[in-house]
């Protein structure tokens, strides 16, 4: 096999590709909550994914890509056999959840990448772990099988009611905790907005609640500062300091704000990948 081959390309949902990448030594040293920067060829731009999976003994790393920009539509033309050109990592900070004994995972799209290693190793430590999984639509729901063996209890959420409980994360959470369960801390990985919506929910519950930003990262070192946000009224990068932080600090109306900055150049890029 050749360093950064793909192994398997599944698709998921709609514009979103499971990916298993070969890189021995990225899977020799990953850990959950971790991210890699890859470059499709030799004149690709750099961007980074969150690891979603891994295996030591394969030398393999899986990613979950959603095809929204130049590079991830790059990516998903390229077949099983082919190579990257880049694939680097680990980078970012590991996810710490030691000293909490019960969990809630949240995510929302395809968050649920994030979240999923989270469970793995939360569920494997015997710590009580449920998880709450949301989409718009029932074919945007995804990893629900994995998770039914890496958890307590699973809970699917759509907007329009075609799988699972009709309505958004939130709804189900304030359910369950006002139905008696207890959580020390809530983890919620998704869509900016929903995890605006949780963090304000949490906050009054009272929960402890960590985010993940990597949504909001491009070059993945802070020397470009495209992620930079505001946290407890101090700045932070999410590549860096991040990519995860406390869920009740974080200034979520500036960072949906900037994400939305270079929305007409992204589908810009999109336009001349099609033409």
């Amino acid at each position: 096999m050749k360093d950064f081959e793909i192994l398997v390309k599944r698709r998921l949902a709609e514009n979103v590709c499971e990916y298993e990448i070969f890189a021995p030594l990225v899977a020799k040293h990953c850990l959950a909550g971790q991210f890699i920067i890859l470059r499709t060829d030799e004149d690709g731009e750099r961007v980074p994914f969150t690891i979603c999976d891994y295996s030591r003994k394969d030398g393999t790393v899986r990613i979950l890509v959603q095809e929204v920009g130049y590079t991830t539509k790059r990516l998903a033309q390229m077949q099983v056999g082919e190579a990257l050109a880049d694939f680097v990592g680990p980078l970012g900070n590991a996810t710490d959840l030691a000293e909490y004994k019960s969990v809630c995972l949240v995510g929302g799209g395809i968050g649920t990448a994030v979240i999923y290693p989270q469970a793995k190793q939360l569920h494997g430590e015997g710590k009580a772990v449920d998880v709450i999984v949301g989409a718009r639509n029932k074919s945007l729901l995804m990893y629900t099988d994995e998770f039914g063996a890496a958890c307590d209890n699973l809970y699917l959420i759509t907007d329009d009611g075609s799988n699972g409980t009709k309505g958004f994360v939130t709804d189900m959470l304030k359910s369950l905790v006002d139905g008696g369960k207890q959580y020390d801390c809530v983890f919620a990985v998704g869509p900016l907005p929903m995890m605006r919506a949780v963090a304000k929910l949490t906050k009054e519950l009272g929960i402890k609640t960590v985010v993940s930003m990597n949504s909001l990262m491009v070059d993945g070192t802070g020397m470009c500062g495209c992620c930079r946000l505001t946290v407890n009224g101090e700045i932070k990068y999410a590549c860096i300091d991040g990519p995860e932080f406390d869920g009740h600090s974080v200034d979520f109306d500036e960072a949906i704000a900037r994400s939305r900055v270079y929305r007409e150049h992204e589908q810009a890029h999109v336009c001349n990948l099609r033409g």
